[in-house]
C-alpha cells in the first residue's frame, strides 16, 4: 500500500494547493486527470479539506491510500468537534459537504484521534459507475 500525506493550514486557500496536490498524486499512482475516479476523488478531497479548514480553524493533515480494492482519503484536525450533517435550505451556499461524500463514496466515516479526529472516505476502483451502485450497499457510519 502506499501512503501519501499533505499538511494543510487553516488558511481556505489551501484547498486549492490540496486539490493540485492530490492530482499530481493520483497522476502518479497511475489514475488519469480524466478518469471519472480521480474526478471523484478530487471532489470528495475538496469537501473533506474545505470543511477541515472552514468549520475547524485548525491545520489538517490530507493522506491518500493507494490499495486494493481502491483509494482512500483521510483528513485529520486537532478539533475535537465531529463532523455535523446540515439540512442546507434550496438557496444555501453550504450544508451539503457530507451529503455529496455520502453520495459519492463507496464507505465513509470518522473517529477520534488524540484530541482530534479523522473523517475518512473510500473509493473502490470497480469500474462501475456511482450511479448504478445498488441502494442496498451499505454504508459505513462511526
Amino acid at each position: 500500500m502506499l501512503q501519501v500525506q499533505l499538511e494543510v493550514g487553516p488558511d481556505p486557500a489551501e484547498v486549492g494547493r490540496a486539490r493540485r496536490w492530490a492530482r499530481s498524486r493520483l497522476a502518479g499512482s497511475g489514475i488519469g486527470d480524466d478518469e471519472p475516479l480521480a474526478e471523484t476523488l478530487i471532489l470528495l478531497i475538496s469537501e473533506l479539506v474545505t470543511n477541515a479548514v472552514v468549520h475547524t480553524g485548525c491545520p489538517a493533515v490530507l493522506r491518500m491510500l493507494f490499495g486494493e480494492p481502491g483509494v482512500r482519503v483521510e483528513v485529520a484536525d486537532t478539533s475535537a468537534r465531529g463532523p455535523a450533517r446540515r439540512q442546507a435550505a434550496g438557496d444555501d451556499t453550504g450544508g451539503r459537504g457530507l451529503e455529496l461524500v455520502d453520495g459519492l463514496a463507496d464507505r465513509w466515516g470518522w473517529q477520534r484521534e488524540g484530541a482530534g479526529k479523522r473523517i475518512w472516505c473510500e473509493i473502490d476502483r470497480a469500474d462501475k459507475p456511482a450511479d448504478c451502485r445498488s441502494a442496498w450497499e451499505p454504508r459505513v457510519y462511526l
